[in-house]
């Protein structure tokens, strides 16, 4: 989360003249709207700006001079908790750049940007670590990862990243796992497939 002293803002008697000049300026395609004492009150963006431009029947420049921010803004449910996983932010953009950071009393703290959540995903998977990605299935049952803990233990693997993904079928589950670039790979692909799981894919990168 980007905290409040590092965001863009907008209040809601901004003339839209006003909203799109800080947009602009900074470069931003969107800006949450707060209210003198910070509380979350919706999101404006250049698009909404534009958009209602072209359906008014006022001029552009007396449009975007008497309009205020308050009177187009949208999403003022484009928010999340604080203290929610970051795995709800998935859901919640709606297709929006940005999402609002809120408590409690909906008290603006901040915002997330999918490239926040594009960064987290690379920190998921390792991507900015060199080593092993070895992608294989697994029987849905008790004791799987026990089995590969063990494996990785007896070939002193370190462990990068491990992420899992439903079959189709819904009987077995994809692993994908990313180990330092020391393993031996043909041992672990050996042991794996003895222990009961599918080796699909092992890509050095």
């Amino acid at each position: 989360m980007k905290p409040i002293y590092q965001c863009h803002v907008a209040f809601p008697d901004y003339s839209l003249k006003e909203a799109l000049q800080r947009l602009e300026e900074k470069d931003i395609h969107a800006m949450p709207v707060i209210d003198d004492k910070e509380k979350f009150l919706g999101m404006i963006s250049a698009q909404t700006i534009y958009k209602a431009a072209f359906h008014t029947d006022k001029k552009q420049e007396s449009f975007l001079n008497d309009t205020k921010v308050s009177d187009i803004m949208t999403h003022a449910n484009l928010y999340i908790l604080e203290d929610e996983v970051f795995e709800k932010t998935l859901t919640t953009f709606k297709g929006y750049p940005i999402l609002a950071v809120v408590d409690s009393n909906k008290k603006f703290l901040g915002i997330v940007t999918r490239f926040d959540v594009l960064e987290q995903f690379e920190s998921v998977f390792g991507m900015n670590k060199s080593g092993v990605r070895i992608a294989f299935t697994s029987e849905e049952s008790s004791g799987r990862f026990a089995k590969l803990a063990d494996i990785l233990r007896h070939l002193h693997a370190n462990i990068i990243s491990i992420t899992t993904f439903d079959e189709t079928d819904k009987l077995a589950r994809r692993i994908v796992l990313k180990v330092d670039e020391n393993v031996k790979t043909d041992k672990l692909k050996s042991k794996l497939e003895k222990a009961g799981f599918r080796v699909l894919d092992i890509t050095k990168f």
